[in-house]
């Protein structure tokens, strides 16, 4: 029996014991709850992202459409909506020389108006000149400094659609837009 038992233990201290490191442990806690866990936190901030703060962004944001938005019936969808887009008249390539450049400077721009309804779309047709003057006009008068900023465009629509408008006062202006604004 002497023997057996010194076998036994020459076996014992050769063989290393298996005992789980804490490092295979951790990791299988990694796995089965943290990636979970995460991903349920991920979905959680997409939603709360997607739902409340981009609405929040979304109105907040200034109006940069014309201020003169009269429209409260006319073209208002089934919720007291406009319907912006519909009617939209286009004045393509107006081409001016900005306040102060002697004329080495030139803008080019297409601009465009959402109206009311198709009648109104006629009338800025039938005024068609008179527009161009009021466009020239407002943007020969900015000087390039002006011009080059972004954030002054919308001021420059706002007032290119209060002149419209003062030169035809039944119009029900939507918005105007640019849809080429190149300075060379």
């Amino acid at each position: 029996m002497a023997e057996e038992e010194k076998k036994k233990e020459q076996t014992e201290e050769n063989a290393e014991p298996v005992v789980p490191t804490k490092s295979s442990f951790f990791n299988q806690k990694i796995i089965l709850i943290g990636l979970p866990l995460f991903i349920v936190q991920l979905v959680a901030v997409y939603f709360i992202t997607a739902n409340f703060l981009l609405n929040k962004v979304q109105g907040s944001t200034p109006n940069t459409k014309a201020s003169n938005v009269e429209n409260k019936g006319e073209n208002a969808g089934e919720n007291g909506k406009v319907e912006l887009g519909k009617y939209i008249y286009l004045i393509e390539d107006v081409i001016v020389n900005p306040s102060g450049t002697e004329g080495k400077k030139l803008l080019l721009a297409s601009v465009g108006f959402d109206l009311s309804n198709e009648g109104e779309q006629k009338e800025l047709k039938s005024k068609e000149v008179l527009v161009k003057d009021v466009i020239v006009s407002t943007l020969s008068s900015k000087t390039l400094e002006q011009l080059s900023d972004s954030s002054f465009r919308d001021k420059l629509k706002n007032e290119i659609g209060q002149k419209v408008i003062s030169l035809i006062p039944d119009l029900k202006l939507n918005a105007v837009y640019f849809s080429k604004y190149i300075i060379q």
